[in-house]
């Protein structure tokens, strides 16, 4: 048995939610006696290749050139199948976002495997191989037993706290036909000045209780003290007061960062579904019955108008 796991990448580097991956598989093949691999896809320095083994893998297969340079699943798929098959992998772990939502299930169907999305614990392997996930949009737990002869897990992510070990992987380029895709990419708009919400382990969100566009300034204000990324609720972006890439909850985005501010937003349950998975909630509302008092670790009911100046003073102050 070997374990290959899925780093991700962008603009040459690599985000947390694939190092919580790669620890997640290194942590998993250390119990199992067996090794660890990691494959990735495009132009990256060799230092953070070679790296990656400080994260628990002891190997890292690379493919890299202008016909993988903008994702396409079909050839994703190609590139990841290849790596299966050269590694011998039974276990393939991805972190738990696009990649895993569009790569897996090709895989899956590929390899006749399982695949289990949304994982939080270690697998139990005393009587099979069982798994605990989230369900119903991070409401409950459920235990999955796996019992096909390869097995695709998603890692969710902010779920893990990943140790280093001061290892240095070996770096090795994969060779893979990918052929032509069928995607062809036109243009890419990124924000690349901003925490990406999904990363972010502090995220400070606002909703209609803002009253105006205009009065972002202080949660833009708010975020930048504490380095974190700026999200909303989703009647403040269907008006156009915020960009819909920082609309969170069942129809948006799902987070799960250390803390999460919820600022004027009454907590219906579809805004909840979205971020229940965070460690610790504040909520600010005028309306004490508000439903998001009913999830939040702390509350202050008060007008957030009053409330946030106060909280930007205080953290200026630390």
């Amino acid at each position: 048995m070997a374990v290959l796991v899925y780093a991700d990448s962008s603009d040459g580097k690599i985000p947390n939610s694939s190092y919580e991956a790669v620890y997640y598989a290194g942590k998993v093949a250390a119990e199992n006696g067996c090794e660890a691999i990691a494959i990735t896809v495009g132009e990256l320095e060799n230092s953070t290749l070679e790296g990656l083994g400080n994260y628990g893998v002891s190997k890292v297969y690379n493919v890299s050139g202008d016909q993988v340079k903008d994702f396409d699943s079909q050839v994703y798929t190609k590139i990841v199948a290849e790596a299966i098959n050269s590694s011998g992998a039974d276990l393939i772990v991805f972190p738990h976002g696009y990649v895993s939502k569009s790569v897996g299930p090709r895989l899956s169907a590929q390899f006749k495997a399982a695949m289990v999305v949304g994982i939080i614990d270690y697998p139990k392997t005393d009587d099979g191989f069982t798994v605990k996930k989230t369900v119903y949009s991070g409401k409950a737990f459920a235990y999955v037993s796996v019992s096909s002869e390869k097995k695709i897990l998603a890692v969710q992510s902010n779920t893990f706290s990943p140790e280093t070990s001061g290892n240095i992987a070996v770096v090795e380029s994969l060779s893979v036909d990918v052929g032509t895709g069928g995607v062809k990419v036109l243009e890419v708009n990124k924000e690349t000045d901003k925490v990406p919400l999904t990363e972010a382990s502090i995220v400070v969100s606002a909703g209609r209780g803002l009253k105006a566009p205009e009065n972002w300034k202080m949660i833009e204000e708010m975020a930048d003290l504490l380095n974190a990324a700026t999200a909303c609720s989703k009647p403040v972006a269907d008006v156009g007061w915020r960009p819909h890439a920082e609309h969170v909850g069942q129809t948006g985005l799902t987070v799960r960062p250390n803390l999460y501010f919820a600022i004027g937003i009454s907590g219906a349950i579809q805004h909840l579904a979205g971020v229940n998975g965070s460690k610790v909630i504040v909520a600010v509302n005028t309306d004490a019955e508000a439903p998001i008092f009913k999830a939040a670790d702390y509350g202050i009911v008060g007008d957030a108008f009053e409330v946030v100046p106060k909280l930007i003073e205080a953290i200026k102050k630390l």
